[in-house]
């Protein structure tokens, strides 16, 4: 593995922060790196930062820093503010919540499966039953979740200043919401396979 680094100076206010990058396997270090690199040395997020080279603002993040004409010991500024601690909370509730709608949705994704397993006659018949009414409790803990997410996330108040985070805010409603449906979903078709079940049951007592 060839390992390639690159040291810039980049001046933040009246404070110069050295930083070093290093490019792998030939794939040199992109602008996004540096920001990255800069939110961790300044607590500046990537949204607020303005990276001036030349005089000129970076924005293209995907590009790497030699498109600029970025090289070794180049001498770079940053302007732009970290974040305060009213919206530092609010990120960070933001981000709980996503990483509990993730750990909500691995949930259901199981149960999910479990159910197509069954469908395939994974189980014995006499067994299908009791499996049902166990999956169908595990949807309906998920959907509770869900709805509890979206009464967080209904009781959030994002500071005006984080837009791009209100946008996420929004978005993460919808998600929450499609997964919801997922639930309504997946209920139906354990009361549609339950049902099946007790026909057949039904008809061999006869």
């Amino acid at each position: 593995m060839t390992e390639k680094t690159m040291t810039v100076t980049v001046a933040y206010g009246t404070t110069k922060h050295s930083i070093t990058l290093t490019a792998q396997d030939g794939h040199a270090a992109l602008l996004k790196d540096l920001c990255e690199a800069l939110t961790e040395a300044t607590g500046v997020p990537i949204p607020s930062q303005k990276v001036i080279f030349k005089g000129k603002p970076l924005k293209e993040m995907e590009e790497p820093l030699s498109s600029f004409g970025i090289k070794q010991g180049c001498k770079l500024m940053m302007i732009g503010k970290r974040n305060t601690p009213e919206e530092e909370a609010g990120l960070k509730k933001l981000k709980d919540i996503e990483k509990s709608v993730e750990q909500t949705v691995k949930k259901l994704e199981k149960v999910d499966g479990e159910l197509a397993g069954l469908k395939n006659g994974f189980l014995a018949k006499e067994l299908q039953a009791e499996a049902l009414n166990k999956l169908d409790h595990r949807v309906k803990v998920a959907a509770e979740q869900f709805m509890k997410i979206l009464e967080e996330i209904d009781g959030m108040n994002l500071p005006e200043s984080l837009s791009d985070w209100r946008m996420k805010k929004k978005g993460l409603v919808k998600t929450v919401q499609g997964f919801l449906a997922q639930c309504d979903k997946i209920e139906a078709g354990i009361s549609d396979h339950l049902a099946k079940i007790q026909t057949k049951n039904l008809a061999l007592a006869e």
